[in-house]
């Protein structure tokens, strides 16, 4: 051991420690020991070495003078961490205000996230990630850590109505957008399936020809048809090209996602809009009709359609009659097909035309009952005289059609409504549906006519009238309405009269209004034309005539009131009566 002596004490001043060493010595081993730290900057990803665990935090170094300190929470994804092992780690800061190197290692699978999701947008490389959730409009998938979105329309080459069925499993995606502003990233899984099709649809397109019968997805559904994917060509199957049978809409044979065989039927030359068929695999249902169909033959089937004009008896799918209405009822008034069937209702009916080269058939139901006009107690019945009750079934400008019974129809003309009232269209009479009461006036079976009148079910009241209202007679009248020809006048029992304009002056010049009452004289009366022609100005102008006029005059009035008590005793002992009764039932009716 050598002497304390030898010691050079200079070397370790109380200056501080290492200051005894000579300029040489220090740059030797501050060189030394640069050696063996390595050059860091803030804000980068390096690479660093467990050294050490404790509670709370990892220590790592990363070739630093000083070791890092990483929370231990940023390792739960870690099964153990243990010294000697690698991680890589973003520094935050090279010294806190304790002196301390602070690293993450959260911070850096971002950074190094990002990088990998660039690299992968520059390389147009495929990552694998895993759908974490639904979200409005598509997906949510983990990529490096990172969220990203994957539309609904990105997911695959046919529309996805479900995409609850993806959450939770991996999926092959491509980049195709980062927007670095607000750290968003949008992948797609739809361009890996594209790339793969297009070869198959290259091919699909070659070898497309007319008759070719294809395997297809249906991926869309319209109430005109269904849309099939062909395995990246899309064709259109047509509503009318799914079934023989009527069918509403695609959904009542056809489901989404369906593998159906199809045949080609046409397509354009570019070959974008291709027709497909599905019916035409199988052979027309009228080839296999049974040969013991024919006219006469009873038939059973469903209503599938109402129309104006008739409905269609379905006997098997793509198999269909015609009914038209006036095959419906043996009345000749046509009534509403739909007053007879209902869509949907299961009926029998008569073959009455049969075409199986054109597959048109006509079919009847009034066929499966009797026809009424051939009865044998038809003449008996609605022979001339009888009384019966009706319903209105049509009106015209010429009068009414009445049915009596089912094919039983019959006209009542408009003169034949009402013996008092001058109707001019039936609608002021009756309306559709209204019951009336009804004469037979004429039959005729071999031609189906049936003549009927109304006011025959009474005696003519006019016979009556003539008695009452004889020309010269004189009546309160009121005018009920005029025009440039004359005025129409309300009489006794609800008759109407009529006065020209020359007939309605009175004598102090003026002309009758409506709504007066006064006295008009008969000037004519017409019991076959139902016509009463009367005058106001006749009843004064008569008395201002020549005295050896007004004489005459006064001595056939004398003579006329001579007979007139008995007349008017005859009517009020044989007619009045009738006449009150007659007028108490007009009235009712009016």
């Amino acid at each position: 051991m050598s002497s304390t002596k030898e010691f050079n004490w200079e070397n370790f001043g109380t200056k501080g420690f290492g200051e005894g060493y000579s300029k040489e010595q220090r740059a030797q081993m501050e060189a030394m020991y640069a050696g063996t730290l390595s050059e860091i900057t803030e804000k980068e990803v390096i690479k660093g070495v467990v050294v050490g665990v404790n509670d709370k935090d990892v220590i790592i170094n990363i070739g630093f003078k000083s070791d890092g300190l990483v929370p231990l929470s940023e390792f739960r994804d870690v099964a153990s961490i243990k010294p000697g092992d690698e991680v890589e780690v973003f520094i935050e800061e090279q010294e806190n205000a304790l002196g301390q190197l602070i690293l993450s290692r959260k911070k850096a699978k971002i950074v190094k996230a990002w990088q990998d999701i660039e690299g992968a947008l520059e390389k147009d490389s495929i990552i694998e990630g895993l759908v974490k959730r639904r979200t409005k409009g598509g997906l949510i998938v983990d990529i490096y850590g990172v969220e990203a979105f994957l539309p609904g329309s990105q997911i695959d080459v046919k529309p996805i109505r479900d995409f609850d069925i993806y959450v939770g499993k991996k999926m092959e995606v491509k980049v195709v957008k980062i927007n670095h502003t607000n750290d968003n990233v949008v992948v797609s899984h739809k361009v890996l399936i594209e790339k793969d099709l297009e070869k198959q649809k290259a091919e699909i397109l070659n070898n497309l020809e007319k008759g070719q019968v294809l395997e297809g997805v249906i991926k869309n559904m319209t109430n005109f048809g269904v849309f099939i994917d062909l395995g990246g060509v899309d064709g259109l199957l047509h509503i009318t090209d799914i079934s023989w049978g009527r069918i509403n809409h695609p959904e009542e044979v056809l489901h989404l996602d369906q593998k159906v065989q199809v045949v080609v039927l046409d397509f354009d030359d570019d070959k974008k809009r291709i027709s497909l068929g599905m019916k035409q695999l199988s052979s027309h249902p009228w080839d296999s009709l049974a040969s013991s169909l024919e006219v006469g033959s009873r038939v059973k089937g469903k209503i599938v359609n109402v129309a104006d004009y008739g409905a269609f008896l379905e006997l098997a799918p793509g198999v269909e009659g015609l009914i038209h209405v006036s095959e419906m009822s043996w009345s000749q008034h046509l009534r509403n097909p739909a007053d007879f069937v209902k869509v949907g209702s299961e009926i029998e009916a008569v073959v009455l035309t049969l075409d199986k080269e054109e597959r048109k058939m006509s079919l009847g139901i009034k066929q499966l009952t009797e026809d009424p006009w051939t009865k044998g107690d038809m003449a008996t019945k609605y022979a001339a005289g009888t009384k019966h009750k009706g319903v209105v079934r049509n009106l015209t400008n010429f009068g009414l059609f009445l049915e009596l019974e089912e094919g039983i129809d019959g006209l009542v003309h408009v003169s034949d409504l009402s013996w008092t009232k001058k109707i001019k269209h039936p609608s002021e009479f009756v309306k559709v549906g209204d019951e009336l009461d009804v004469a037979v006036l004429e039959l005729d079976v071999e031609n189906r006519k049936l003549a009927l009148g109304h006011k025959q079910l009474e005696e003519n009241p006019w016979d009556t009238f003539e008695t009452l209202f004889p020309v010269g007679s004189v009546h309160k009248c009121t005018i009920n309405s005029k025009n440039d020809k004359g005025a129409v006048l309300e009489l006794p029992y609800g008759l109407e009269g009529f006065a020209t304009v020359k007939n309605l002056e009175k004598q102090d010049g003026t002309q009758v209004e409506v709504g007066e009452t006064l006295d008009f004289k008969v000037s004519e009366f017409s019991k076959d034309d139902k016509r009463i022609v009367l005058s106001h100005t006749a009843t004064f102008k008569e008395e201002a005539k020549a005295p050896k006029k007004a004489a005459a005059a006064s001595k056939k009035k004398e003579e006329v009131s001579a007979e007139l008590p008995n007349a008017a005793e005859k009517s009020t002992l044989g007619d009045i009566d009738a006449l009150a009764e007659l007028k108490e039932k007009m009235e009712g009716k009016k």
